[in-house]
């Protein structure tokens, strides 16, 4: 008996389920039927665009309300007035998202300090170059004897043509690094 008791409740339940599904309405089967202006005819779930007029629209789901009529003129005129708030604002309203915000804003910290050391490491670099030209530079007018190794490997003393050309390079370096 209470087997049943059990399926008659299932039966029950499936029959208000079936009632329930017979009342609301079906999308489904909604289809607007309607020609363009070129006389071919259309069947779609959507209705037909703006500016048809409704001796053309042939059939419409039950409750469905026709498009507005509108001149193809002012549609052309007021396409872009209605696009441009939409562009607008979808491009001007900013992200929301704070997680996402947080992520650029850690990113072009990052950035930030890498190009910032970057920086003092090329200052370091131009400041240690400028201390050595400097430096060379007071041997170079001290006036004592510069000795170098040439590409043969033999030394040679600088006499006062070479010493001028090593000091015109050094003055060169001390203006490219000294600032």
């Amino acid at each position: 008996m209470k087997y049943l008791r059990c399926l008659t409740s299932a039966c029950v339940v499936a029959g208000s389920l079936v009632a329930l599904m017979a009342s609301m309405p079906s999308q489904a089967g909604v289809q607007w039927k309607w020609r363009d202006a070129n006389g071919v005819m259309h069947y779609t779930d959507r209705p037909p665009p703006a500016g048809t007029p409704d001796s053309q629209i042939l059939s419409r789901p039950a409750g469905a309300r026709s498009p507005k009529v509108v001149d193809a003129a002012a549609s052309d005129a007021s396409a872009p007035a209605a696009a441009s708030p939409a562009k607008a604002g979808s491009t001007s309203g900013k992200s929301t998202d704070p997680e996402l915000e947080a992520r650029k804003r850690k990113a072009e910290e990052k950035k930030s300090a890498e190009q910032k050391a970057e920086d003092e490491k090329q200052a370091k670099a131009r400041a240690d170059n400028c201390e050595r030209a400097r430096s060379y530079e007071r041997t170079l007018q001290d006036g004592l004897r510069i000795s170098r190794t040439n590409a043969k490997g033999e030394r040679e003393i600088l006499d006062d043509k070479a010493r001028a050309e090593e000091m015109q390079r050094t003055q060169e370096a001390i203006q490219g690094n000294c600032r």
